[in-house]
């Protein structure tokens, strides 16, 4: 009898069962935690729309979404490092690491595909590290990707002399350049990359295993999952996307800044749990991580907008972050009820 993945009380069961069974169990949930991310966006584009003429624009939203393509990227890795039961916060230093790397190998000389494939070989690199850290030394996921962030965070500063790396080149924009309409690449990107880990989650055995193993680590490896494997990819493919992102961010800056996506990890980490995941994994999904991303770049922009000083914004993340995880909370206590 073949186990794909098993249930939260730990009993084995067919992955698909599981996932079809859970889905229906947890629609009315989900369907009302959406209509209230929705509300949520409608809020803030009234809000900010009555306070600036300048907001209500094709070209403001164009500028809304080319900068939520941006922490889309990373929140799809850490979505799945969320999954598992973990975080990523090593993304606050390898979104960096990948901006300075990737200005450097264009500046050799090398061509943009070859530059963006070793900027993402890095970054999953660092992502493997994580995973063997977590998985095989049993290290804290806070710890050990706090530590990485520090490492590849103070190797980009480094590399770039701790100032900024400009390009050399300045055509080498293609990544953030406007070839569709007037939508930039990487929201293109960002879609494609979505729409990959979207049915990945929801229709491969791999995917299932992930919300296994944040459901039940020790219930998913008695049913038959490679458990060490399960968390170690997610983490790899979170390293991978960060560093794919700070190779946007190059092409949109036209230079490496060692502190390009300084705080990706407290902005991905609020949009993924802002979108419905839990720390305590076993839930979560890219729609609904979108929508944060959505919601958080939003409120970003608006407050540009009407000019309110960046140290403000900070506060807002961080009391959005807050909420969020208050009513992450709040959902479980409901769904332990009954």
């Amino acid at each position: 009898m073949k186990i794909d993945t098993v249930t939260k009380t730990g009993t084995p069961q067919d992955g698909r069962t599981s996932s079809f069974s859970a889905s229906i169990k947890n629609a009315p949930e989900n369907m009302i935690q959406g209509v209230f991310l929705v509300t949520i966006l409608v809020g803030i584009v009234i809000y900010f729309s009555s306070q600036s003429d300048n907001f209500f624009s094709i070209r403001n939203f164009i500028t809304i979404l080319a900068t939520a393509a941006v922490i889309g990227i990373v929140s799809i890795g850490q979505v799945l490092t969320i999954i598992t039961g973990g975080f990523d916060l090593s993304v606050s230093g390898v979104v960096p690491l990948g901006a300075v790397l990737y200005a450097l190998f264009l500046n050799a000389g090398m061509s943009l595909p070859v530059a963006l494939l070793l900027v993402i070989l890095c970054g999953a690199a660092v992502g493997t590290f994580n995973g063997l850290v977590i998985t095989l030394l049993r290290i804290n996921p806070l710890i050990a990707t706090l530590g990485t962030m520090s490492i590849a965070g103070g190797i980009a500063l480094t590399l770039a002399n701790g100032v900024s790396v400009p390009f050399t080149d300045i055509n080498n924009d293609v990544l953030t350049q406007s070839t569709i309409g007037s939508i930039p690449n990487h929201v293109w990107l960002l879609i494609g990359l979505g729409l990959l880990a979207h049915a990945m989650l929801r229709t491969t055995v791999f995917g299932r295993q992930l919300y296994a193993v944040g459901g039940g680590e020790e219930a998913s490896r008695l049913a038959g999952i490679k458990t060490r494997s399960v968390k170690a990819t997610a983490y790899v493919l979170s390293g991978l996307l960060a560093s794919l992102a700070g190779a946007v961010i190059s092409s949109q800056l036209l230079t490496g800044v060692g502190t390009a996506g300084a705080t990706s990890a407290l902005t991905s980490i609020a949009a993924v749990v802002l979108g419905g995941a839990v720390l305590t994994g076993g839930v979560g999904g890219i729609p609904g991580t979108f929508v944060g991303v959505i919601i958080l770049s939003t409120l970003s922009n608006g407050m540009a907008v009407i000019q309110v000083p960046s140290f403000y914004q900070d506060i807002a993340t961080g009391a959005v972050l807050l909420i969020a995880v208050a009513l992450s909370q709040l959902k479980q206590v409901i769904s332990q009820r009954k």
